[in-house]
């Protein structure tokens, strides 16, 4: 179900900014009738994400405006979860949405807590071997993920880097293509969360974790939800041995010793490249990273100085 803005999503002249979007959030609330009043802005990257402060309400506005079937299903699966009981950030009861406001995809979700508290890398772990074993309806139709179609897209929207940084990621995508095709998948197909790493599951207020951004929930190899924690810790040093050794015992497979998890690696790594990328014209910072991270691609070193976004 889409309310608001005639139902429909489409381009609109506002701007992607905490100014923009503050004008967004209280049109997507008045819809919603809820007070927007003192909202905190958390973060403005894929989405901007606010706290609201009259209730405990958290409210994402996608930054891509093509996203209206991806939420329609995220708030699907939020409920989903909610009816088997599965540890998840869960939609807000009573509200029609997605909401569509001038031109962008509004969602409300509801608060874990009063602040952000990062659940540990076992309970990740614990979660994900949890959440491999649930069986999706048919009734949601999750997409089949395909990464090579993902990544595809992103490297034809990079508008804003060097012709010659674009032709080096289109020419190694394509080589990992060949790779991709010949490996030889061990875990089961099945339901993935897309984007599993520590910064998507949260400590609810009564202690437990949670897993949240169900935004890339897909059918594919499982190995797509390890590859992230694996390379935080192998390539970037986000985790330490202690942590990584941790999440392998509780989930109960170690990716690094899969004979594709290289291959595996360099592709999830060129799709992180390619979304800095995608940020390249909105902030130094942004375009500072995108060069340190392009150098590391070239040279093979450098990954332990990539910043965490």
């Amino acid at each position: 179900m889409i309310s608001g803005s005639g139902g429909e999503v489409h381009g609109g002249g506002t701007e992607f900014t905490a100014e923009g979007m503050e004008v967004v959030l209280r049109e997507a609330c008045e819809v919603a009738s809820l007070d927007s009043t003192g909202a905190e802005l958390l973060r403005l990257g894929s989405n901007a994400v606010y706290r609201l402060a009259s209730l405990p309400v958290i409210v994402r506005i996608a930054r891509d405006r093509a996203v209206l079937a991806e939420m329609e299903r995220a708030v699907g699966v939020a409920r989903w979860l909610e009816t088997v009981s599965f540890p998840a950030t869960r939609v807000l009861a009573g509200v029609a949405q997605p909401i569509a406001v001038r031109g962008l995809v509004v969602t409300f979700w509801e608060s874990v807590q009063e602040r952000e508290e990062y659940a540990t890398i076992g309970e990740l772990a614990d979660l994900l071997r949890q959440f491999h074993w649930l069986e999706e309806p048919e009734s949601l139709r999750l997409p089949y993920f395909d990464p090579l179609a993902k990544l595809s897209a992103s490297l034809d929207g990079l508008n804003d880097v060097s012709e010659e940084d674009r032709s080096f990621l289109e020419e190694r995508a394509a080589k990992l293509a060949k790779e991709y095709d010949r490996l030889d998948f061990v875990l089961p197909f099945g339901l993935i969360h897309g984007d599993a790493n520590i910064g998507n599951v949260l400590r609810h207020r009564d202690g437990h974790a949670v897993l949240i951004d169900l935004d890339g929930l897909a059918l594919a190899p499982r190995e797509w939800d390890l590859i992230l924690t694996a390379i935080y810790y192998d390539r970037y040093g986000w985790h330490t041995k202690a942590q990584y050794a941790e999440f392998v015992h509780r989930y109960g497979f170690d990716l690094m010793n899969w004979p594709g998890y290289e291959t595996l690696a360099d592709l999830r790594e060129l799709m992180m490249v390619a979304w800095i990328g995608h940020q390249v014209g909105t902030s130094d910072r942004f375009a500072a990273e995108f060069a340190r991270r392009m150098r590391s691609l070239r040279t093979g070193e450098g990954r332990d100085t990539w910043g965490a976004f």
